[in-house]
């Protein structure tokens, strides 16, 4: 019988990823893509004998403690999506854009901030802020590429703001401390906030035709109304308080710190009286359909993963990377950045973290960087890859609450500015790594 192991490493890899492709082009999932060309693969070049290798793997990647923290985070933003906190929350940061050009932009960032710093998911985040922000700016006459641009970039800061969902998946992959991840991301995600907010203000003061202030009569209707500002901002900060002030103190880990944020989240909906059985099961199911797929992925990543490793095939990268490298780290870095965003456009996140992370970390600390730093560039990577073509996520979230005649396409030409802010926000922590190692 032939045996794949006859052809040498280099021709099995090739054979491997185009194996990938076509079976991704079919439209089979991920998960069960990996989990395929893993069990072909160990099968054909090792044999059934090494089998328990491959599956010991896979249940290292569910075991591990630290993942009680993902369904913790994903249940918070599940509760956010479906009660009215979001909602009062933007309401009363209306207080901040009344009478600034550009202000309900500003606005829409600062909610956005405050409502990934609670849950770390982008996906309900997105199509909370389309929702609740979107239409106001149209209807106030913002320049239609603006409103969506903001809308959109302020959804996906999850991804880098505590407690990123990403950085918890690349602290698992890369067996790094998550709450020193936590600790480095929040610099330059603030940066990266920052920054949005600087363009939204610049573009607007350049051209104030892109964000017309509201007239005396819509400032008196938004004044008049009863808002109580300490029901809309007292809980979400709360939230964000209780949830990373617990961890950047060491109070609680990571995993403790989900569950007391779950905890507050359900405190503060009962309190609110948004607390149902019905809204209860439907996060709960909205969880567990996220967290699935997760660990679907995890399982099928983790077994290709470990069967290349098993191959020499980490070696073999490794080796391939330093040789167009030269050698040098800057050039090794580079080359995976440019991996990454190719990835990136084309797969999940959660896909790409799992199966470059295993063979990228070992190269970048056997060059002397800083595992932690590289976790922040890795996030700002995928940070990209959320609002790029043709797959961007945070678009497609977009798009599903957005009115009909916003294209997909209009949507990602919206996204160009706030990509090119991201490479920016990406070119400065490689360039200052303490912007991530600030707390050190």
């Amino acid at each position: 019988m032939f045996e794949l192991s006859s052809m040498g490493i280099g021709f099995g890899s090739l054979l491997m990823l185009g194996l990938m492709i076509a079976l991704l082009l079919t439209g089979m999932q991920l998960a069960f893509v990996t989990g395929l060309v893993a069990l072909i693969f160990t099968l054909g070049w090792f044999g059934p004998d090494a089998l328990p290798l491959v599956t010991s793997r896979m249940y290292s990647f569910v075991d591990g403690y630290i993942f009680l923290a993902v369904p913790m985070f994903v249940l918070m933003a599940a509760l956010l999506d479906r009660s009215g906190i979001a909602r009062d929350l933007f309401d009363a940061m209306k207080s901040v854009g009344r009478r600034l050009r550009g202000g309900v932009a500003v606005q829409t960032l600062l909610v956005a901030v405050v409502l990934a710093s609670m849950s770390g998911v982008i996906g309900g985040e997105t199509v909370l802020l389309g929702i609740l922000a979107l239409p106001q700016m149209l209807r106030l006459g913002y320049d239609r590429k603006l409103a969506i641009g903001t809308t959109c970039a302020g959804g996906a800061l999850g991804t880098m703001l505590p407690p990123s969902i990403v950085l918890i998946i690349y602290g698992l992959t890369a067996s790094v401390s998550i709450g020193d991840l936590f600790k480095a991301a929040f610099l330059p995600a603030l940066l990266l906030a920052l920054m949005y907010i600087g363009y939204v203000l610049i573009r607007c003061k350049l051209n104030p035709a892109l964000a017309p202030l509201p007239t005396e009569q819509e400032l008196a209707e938004d004044a008049a109304r009863d808002i109580s500002y300490f029901k809309a901002l007292f809980f979400p900060l709360l939230s964000v308080g209780v949830v990373l002030g617990s961890i950047y103190t060491g109070v609680a880990s990571v995993t403790e710190a989900s569950a007391l944020g779950v905890v507050g989240i359900m405190i503060s909906t009962v309190i609110r009286r948004e607390m149902s059985w019905s809204m209860l099961k439907d996060s709960a199911i909205a969880t567990m359909r996220t967290c699935g797929m997760i660990m679907w992925i995890g399982i099928g990543a983790s077994a290709l993963v470990g069967v290349y490793n098993l191959m020499g095939g980490i070696d073999f990268v490794e080796e391939t990377i330093l040789a167009f490298s030269g050698g040098s780290p800057t050039m090794t870095l580079l080359i995976m950045m440019v991996i990454l965003l190719v990835l990136g456009m084309f797969l999940d996140w959660v896909g790409v973290a799992l199966l470059t992370m295993p063979i990228f970390v070992p190269i970048i600390t056997g060059l002397g960087m800083d595992p932690i730093w590289f976790g922040v560039v890795f996030c700002l990577n995928m940070q990209v890859s959320f609002l790029s073509p043709p797959f961007g996520p945070a678009a497609f979230y977009l798009k599903s609450v957005a009115p009909k005649d916003i294209s997909l396409g209009e949507i990602f030409s919206s996204l160009l500015p706030f990509i090119g802010l991201q490479l920016i926000a990406l070119t400065l922590v490689i360039v200052f790594p303490q912007l991530a190692l600030w707390w050190r």
